[in-house]
């Protein structure tokens, strides 16, 4: 039996980076290798993508020379452009394919552009599976004054 191919997506451009970067940690250490190959992308805080190198903590990919390392590769994560590529995949400035497709993504973005639906739309567009909550469920929670709104009128 095959492994799953997961991939962690962590970091984003609010002011909970640093927690999604504790979040990735968390879960990469809970997840059984035997049973998945994992791929880490962080987004760092200025919103660009990066594919970690094997081997490298969800920290230190975030991290000035792991980044360099990065862009010295080349590396960089793009979407796929037709709904039937419906993958991640990692590629090289050239659209050259360097990584393995992924099966799913478990999306550790917290706050703005990672809880509110943007990334879950995103994702969806692109059609590339991922875990949690969709488009809708996430924006309505991320507003406050909707969910309460939606809350009282289902009179909870």
């Amino acid at each position: 039996m095959s492994k799953l191919r997961v991939g962690l997506l962590f970091g984003g451009r609010s002011v909970e980076h640093e927690v999604s970067i504790v979040s990735a940690t968390s879960i990469l250490a809970a997840l059984d290798t035997k049973r998945y190959d994992i791929t880490l992308i962080g987004v760092d805080p200025q919103g660009r993508w990066h594919m970690a190198p094997a081997g490298v903590q969800p920290a230190a990919l975030l991290s000035g020379e792991t980044r360099a390392q990065a862009s010295a590769s080349r590396q960089e994560v793009l979407l796929p452009a037709t709904p039937e590529g419906a993958t991640l995949v990692a590629a090289d400035k050239s659209d050259t394919r360097l990584g393995a497709d992924l099966d799913v993504i478990i999306p550790i973005i917290h706050g703005r552009g990672g809880e509110d639906g943007a990334l879950q739309g995103l994702l969806q567009l692109a059609g590339v599976a991922y875990v949690g909550s969709g488009v809708l469920s996430s924006a309505m929670q991320m507003d406050k004054d909707v969910a309460k709104r939606l809350l009282q009128a289902a009179g909870l």
